[in-house]
C-alpha cells in the first residue's frame, strides 16, 4: 500500500500534482504581479498590498496538492479492505482503460481441483495397474492434475510403490521410475515427444471437453486417465459482466484445445489460446498488446509469472505462488474472477474522483484569483482578505469530503458484477 502510495505522488496521467501546482505557482505569480502593478497605476499603493496579499492566499495549492494523493490513499485503503491488495498505484489506474483480460484456466476459471473421472488400460492391463503407476509417478509433483491422480489412487486404496528419478516437463508431463520401469505421464507434447499415439477412446473423452492424460511404460503406451476439472459458478458471471464493460475476455491454457474450446463455449469466452507452453504465454500477451489492446493478465502459478509482467496489469491470486504474486501490480485475496471487475470499479471510480477534484481545484482558483485581485472592483465588489482565506481552507475541505465519498464504493465481487450487468 506504501508503494502505490509513493507512486501516486510521484506520477499521473493528469501530469502529477506537481506538475499542476507548478503552472499554479507561475499563474499566482502573474496575477499578484499583475494586481500590483494595476493598483499602483491608479494611485492606491496600499490597496495593491492588499490586494497582492489577498490573490496569493487564495492561489494557496492544498486543494491542489491533495486532489490525486488523496484519492488514491483511500482508494487504495478502500481496496485492501475489499480483499485487493494494490502494490503497484499505476496498474490501478491502467485498470480503468483495459481492452482484454487474460484469464488462466485452471485455478482461475476452473476450479484448481480436478478428479480423475474414468481410466483406460490397453490389453495386457487393468485400470487399477494404470492408475497405480500413475499416481506413483505423479506423487511428488505439485501440479493440480498430478495432485488429482494422487488422490485417486489413495481414494480407490491402491498400494502405490515409491518412485525415483522424478523430473517434471511444463506442458508435457512427469517421468518416473517405478519398479525398475521408466513411468511417464502426460499430454499430447509427451506423446510427440515419444513418438507414440494416442489411444482410441481419447477421441470419445476429449469430445466431452475432458483433460486426457496418457500413461507410458518404457516407451509403450499402456492407458489413459480421463479428468475433469469443475468450471467455478461465478465465471460465467465474471465473462458476462466484462463483456457489459465491453472488455475482451481471453483465455490461455496448455490444455488441449477440445478441452479449452469446451470451457470457452460454456462460459461465452472469446478468444482461446490453447496448448500454450509455460514459456510461451508472455509472448501471447504481447500478442494481445500488438493489437492495440491494453491487456490484464489474471493467474496464479509460477507459470503464469513472465505473462502477468509482461501485461499491462498483472494481477495474482492470492492463493497463488509467491512467484507469481511477486510479478503482479495487483494482488486478489479472494480467488473469485470476479474481484477483477472490482477492481476495474475502483479504477474507474478513483478516476473521475481524480478528475472532479482537479476540477475543482484549478476552477476554484481560476475564479477566485481574479476576484481576489479586484476586477469587479469597478462595480464596488472587493473580495475581502479574511474571505479570501475562508475560501481556501474551503476549497481544502471540499477536496477532501470528495476523496472521502470512495469509501462508501462496495467492492464486494458479488455486488460490483450484479451492479455492472444491471447497468448494461
Amino acid at each position: 500500500m506504501t508503494d502505490a502510495m509513493t507512486t501516486a505522488i510521484t506520477y499521473s496521467e493528469f501530469g502529477g500534482p506537481e506538475v499542476l501546482t507548478v503552472w499554479l505557482f507561475w499563474f499566482a505569480l502573474g496575477a499578484a504581479v499583475i494586481t500590483a502593478i494595476v493598483w499602483s497605476l491608479v494611485g492606491l499603493p496600499d490597496d495593491a498590498v492588499v490586494r497582492t496579499i489577498t490573490v496569493l492566499v487564495i492561489a494557496c495549492p492544498h486543494a491542489l496538492g491533495l486532489a490525486i494523493p488523496l484519492v488514491v490513499s483511500i482508494a487504495t485503503e478502500r481496496a485492501a479492505r475489499g480483499g485487493v491488495l494494490v502494490k503497484d498505484r499505476l496498474a490501478l489506474e491502467s485498470m480503468r482503460t483495459v481492452g482484454a483480460v487474460l484469464f488462466d484456466k485452471t485455478g482461475t476459471l476452473t476450479k484448481g481441483e480436478p478428479v480423475v473421472s474414468e481410466v483406460f488400460a490397453v490389453d495386457g492391463f487393468d485400470s487399477d495397474r494404470v492408475l497405480t503407476l500413475a499416481a506413483a509417478a505423479e506423487a511428488d509433483s505439485e501440479h493440480p492434475l498430478a495432485k488429482a491422480i494422487v488422490r485417486a489412487g489413495a481414494d480407490q486404496q491402491l498400494r502405490v510403490p515409491r518412485s525415483t528419478g522424478f523430473s517434471s516437463s511444463p506442458a508435457v508431463g512427469v517421468t518416473a521410475t517405478v519398479e525398475q520401469s521408466v513411468i511417464r505421464v502426460g499430454g499430447p507434447y509427451l506423446l510427440a515427444e515419444e513418438e507414440a499415439s494416442e489411444l482410441p477412446i481419447a477421441e470419445e473423452w476429449r469430445a466431452g471437453g475432458a483433460i486426457i492424460l496418457h500413461v507410458i511404460q518404457d516407451g509403450r503406451v499402456i492407458g489413459a486417465l480421463k479428468l475433469a476439472d469443475e468450471i467455478r459458478p461465478e465465471s460465467r458471471e465474471a465473462v458476462d459482466a466484462l463483456h457489459a464493460l465491453g472488455v475482451q475476455v481471453v483465455m490461455i491454457t496448455g490444455d488441449a484445445e477440445a478441452v479449452a474450446q469446451s470451457v470457452a463455449d460454456e462460459l461465452g469466452i472469446d478468444r482461446v489460446f490453447a496448448g500454450v507452453r509455460p514459456e510461451d504465454k508472455a509472448a501471447k500477451v504481447a500478442e494481445l498488446q500488438h493489437e492495440g489492446r491494453k491487456v490484464a493478465m489474471v493467474g496464479d502459478g509460477v507459470n503464469d509469472a513472465p505473462a502477468l509482467a509482461q501485461a499491462d496489469v498483472g494481477l495474482a491470486i492470492g492463493a497463488g505462488t509467491d512467484v507469481a504474486i511477486a510479478s503482479a501490480g495487483v494482488i486478489l485475496a479472494s480467488d473469485d474472477p470476479r474481484s477483477v471487475l472490482s477492481v476495474i470499479e475502483l479504477s474507474r471510480a478513483a478516476y473521475r474522483k481524480m478528475q472532479q477534484n482537479l476540477w475543482w481545484a484549478a476552477g476554484y482558483n481560476l475564479i477566485s484569483v481574479p476576484l481576489a485581485a479586484g476586477v469587479l472592483a469597478p462595480i464596488g465588489f472587493i473580495l475581502p482578505m479574511s474571505v479570501g482565506a475562508i475560501l481556501m481552507s474551503l476549497s481544502t475541505i471540499v477536496v477532501a469530503l470528495n476523496a472521502q465519498l470512495l469509501g462508501r464504493l462496495d467492492l464486494t465481487p458479488d455486488t460490483t458484477t450484479r451492479g455492472i450487468l444491471r447497468r448494461s
